[in-house]
Parts: C-alpha cells; structure tokens; sequence
C-alpha cells in the first residue's frame, strides 16, 4: 500500500499558466491540475478512458465536437480516442483519472 500526502508531492508548470501533479498505479494515474483563469488547453486526443471532476472554478471543455461548460462539483467521462479541448473560463482546480496509466505522463511526475 502507498500513502501519499499533497505536501510531498510538488506540483509542477505543465503548460504557462497550468500546474500539474500525478500519481500513478499499474493501472490508473490520478492527475491534479491548477489552471489559471484563461488559458487555452490544446486539441489532443489519447487511448485512455478519463473521469474529470471540477473541484472548483468554471472550465469549458470541447468533447467530441460538443461544447460544455463544466461548474464547480461537475463531473464528465471522456471516452477513448476522442479529440477534446479545454479552457479554463476562471481559476479551475480539476482531477482526472485515466486508464490505463498515461505513460506520457509518468515523465511528468518524476
């Protein structure tokens, strides 16, 4: 069993303006994101499944062609292999889950 605490784990710049930190499993990574108010999270698509869930703030996320806007307490599943995209309407504290693991994040938590 591994415990980790928020104070051991250092968030580090991810994109300007963004804030990231990740735990990562055989078969799950947990990422923990701050977002500034503003910027832009490009196109991107990946093979993992994910779970967002905004802690708080407002952030507009483009799933598959279709717009929403996501409130403090949302919560949405992005499936497989879909484009998506993100902007963070104001400051914006967000989880995510993926599986499997995001490999091209582990480098990220190193």
């Amino acid at each position: 069993m591994d415990i980790f605490h928020d104070e051991t784990l250092e968030m580090s710049e991810f994109l300007e303006g963004v804030k990231a930190r990740f735990i990562h499993s055989e078969n799950i990574t947990l990422a923990e994101w701050q977002f500034q108010a503003g910027v832009d999270l490009p196109e991107h698509s990946h093979s993992n499944e994910q779970i967002t869930k905004l802690i708080s703030g407002e952030f507009e996320l483009t799933i598959g062609g279709k717009r929403v806007l996501l409130k403090t307490g949302s919560s949405v599943i992005i499936p497989p292999n879909v484009v998506h995209s993100g902007r963070s309407v104001t400051a914006s504290h967000i989880i995510d889950v993926f599986n499997p693991v995001r490999e091209d994040l582990k480098s990220s938590a190193e």
